[in-house]
């Protein structure tokens, strides 16, 4: 079976090359990934066959992308080249911001000091450069205000850094498989992405705009048409599925060792002897038919941008695995749709507090599906995220919160015959025909007929293609990733993994949920390796190179 073998170093200057026959033979088959960017003879990609995957150890790609949704897309944008730079009539209503905006005015925000500007902002991400970089696009947006950004981009073709990035489906990511029926919690402008204005872009599509929110397949096609528009198509690869991604490690008394996996165990019992080397990434992408092509990468630098939204959460509890209990949006949408839960006299239970579960409690309303709504927290608890969005903008979800709170269960009356919310409640088990099991806070059981059950509670990332499915890199080692309880420690200013050198992480990951904040990882990423080429290039200087090949 072929496969995808790239291993290219770029060190010292990423747009010089080697004229070497060698060096030009291995660059000719990745014009599909760079396009021009990698110089006049590169012709065409063929398949490589694996025996060949070891044989050139001279070369890796500065960078591999694992994740097409927003947070990949915009560091792809930033990767290839685009900065930002303060608008000449811009005055930030942040009159300190603004004041050490205009020190570096000459400069690319990427160029500049992303502490120093980030130092006393307050947001609603804990990310100071997402905090930052929302502020200089969307100012004073938490007060309501639509101001406009006080940055312009320019594409500076100097400062691209080759690099892939990997997704499952189309541009986008999971925008594409959401529920198309429910409004995104966030307004239009704040779910775009830089250098295209949302707002342009919907009115050529749509003559109506009512209100700021829209539908999740036209940020899904906004996602799509922007990778195109920006000119990215050339770093995107669709239907791909990473299986590994694992570190190299070289043997330090053997300059002419390969580079090599090493064995946990064996790393631990011998940590001084190996050196650290690049990333070997493997997987499949599917094609036409349906059949799989192995491909494997090599890369200095991996980013993780792959979201949560992988893995729906469970209950761990008896019976959740019977076919009436559902884990997504999409799936109770589905049995919906084929009139599954028409006319049917038993409440659908559905289990969470968060905006999902809501969306599901709308959805089962609006079909006249009776519904069980069963949450851990107190209908007072000041955590819901109901309690965090304005009645004006939200008042589908307030409606929900208003019905948790005045159609709770009461043991006098029993269940209501469209809406009961059982608070503080949780779910004992399921049975297989169909009845499941609650017990109250104080201990009190309760049991009733179903027709169906969703359970709502979260989701956790899909990280299975990294050792100790990425629990490792979170804040608490021992437990799996999640944006909120246990997210990817990396640090605050470059959104590199502590834990992990050259492996980066950004979006819901790294606990930014939302589109607008997301953005921050990409500049922080950016800046980062912005930073450490031209410290390559310094010391290649240094040493008296003059090709750009180190």
């Amino acid at each position: 079976m072929p496969v995808w073998c790239c291993r290219c170093s770029l060190a010292g200057h990423f747009r010089d090359y080697s004229d070497s026959e060698t060096e030009g033979e291995i660059f000719n088959s990745f014009v599909q990934y760079f396009g021009d960017n990698l110089g006049p003879k590169v012709k065409g990609m063929p398949l490589v066959e694996e025996t060949s995957l070891l044989e050139d150890s001279s070369v890796t790609l500065p960078m591999v992308i694992i994740g097409n949704g927003p947070s990949g897309i915009c560091l792809s944008y930033m990767l290839s080249g685009y900065r930002p730079y303060l608008s000449s009539e811009a005055i930030h209503p942040n009159t300190i911001l603004h004041s050490k905006l205009e020190e570096a005015r000459h400069l690319s925000i990427v160029d500049q000091d992303l502490e120093y500007l980030s130092e006393g902002l307050e947001g609603r991400s804990s990310n100071p450069v997402a905090v930052l970089f929302d502020t200089l696009l969307h100012p004073d947006a938490d007060f309501g205000y639509e101001s406009p950004s006080i940055l312009h981009w320019k594409l500076e073709q100097h400062h691209y850094i080759p690099h892939l990035v990997l997704g499952k489906g189309p541009p986008g990511g999971a925008w594409h498989n959401m529920e198309g029926s429910m409004l995104t919690i966030s307004f239009g402008n704040w779910m775009e992405l830089p250098g295209l204005q949302f707002k342009d872009w919907i009115s050529s599509k749509r003559r109506n705009l009512k209100g700021d929110r829209v539908m999740p397949e036209e940020i899904a096609r906004y996602y799509k048409h922007y990778v195109k528009v920006m000119g990215l198509q050339k770093n995107f690869r669709e239907n791909t599925y990473i299986t590994s991604v694992s570190r190299l490690y070289r043997d330090q008394g053997d300059n002419g060792s390969q580079d090599r996996d090493i064995s946990t165990k064996h790393l631990q019992n011998q940590k001084s002897k190996f050196i650290k080397r690049n990333w070997e990434i493997r997987g499949y992408q599917r094609i036409a038919g349906g059949s799989h092509v192995p491909f494997c990468l090599f890369a200095e630098n991996v980013a993780l941008a792959t979201g949560t939204l992988d893995s729906p959460a469970h209950l761990e509890v008896e019976g959740e695995e019977f076919p009436f209990v559902f884990h997504s949006m999409p799936e109770f949408g589905a049995a919906i749709n084929k009139g599954k839960l028409c006319g049917r006299v038993d409440p659908v239970l559905i289990v969470g507090s968060g905006l999902t579960a809501a969306d599901a409690v709308l959805c089962a309303y609006n079909n006249n599906i009776p519904v069980i709504h069963v949450f851990r927290r107190r209908v007072t608890d000041p955590s819901l995220i109901f309690k965090q969005l304005p009645k004006k903008l939200y008042p589908e979800y307030h409606k929900v919160y208003h019905m948790m709170c005045s159609q709770s269960y009461s043991a006098d009356s029993g269940p209501l015959s469209d809406y009961t919310s059982f608070p503080e409640h949780r779910v004992l088990s399921f049975k297989a025909d169909m009845k499941c099991i609650l017990q109250s806070v104080s201990g009190l059981k309760k049991i009733f007929k179903l027709s169906a059950a969703v359970i709502l509670i979260g989701s956790h990332p899909n990280l299975s293609f990294l050792k100790e499915q990425g629990c490792y890199l979170g804040r608490n080692s021992s437990q799996p990733i999640t944006c909120k309880g246990n997210p990817v420690e990396v640090d605050a200013y470059t959104y590199e993994c502590v834990k992990e050198a050259n492996l980066f992480a950004l979006g819901p990951l790294v606990g930014d949920n939302f589109v607008r904040f997301l953005k921050g990882g990409a500049l922080g990423v950016t800046r980062c390796l912005a930073t450490r080429q031209k410290k390559k290039q310094h010391l290649f200087v240094q040493r008296g190179g003059g090709d750009g090949v180190a």
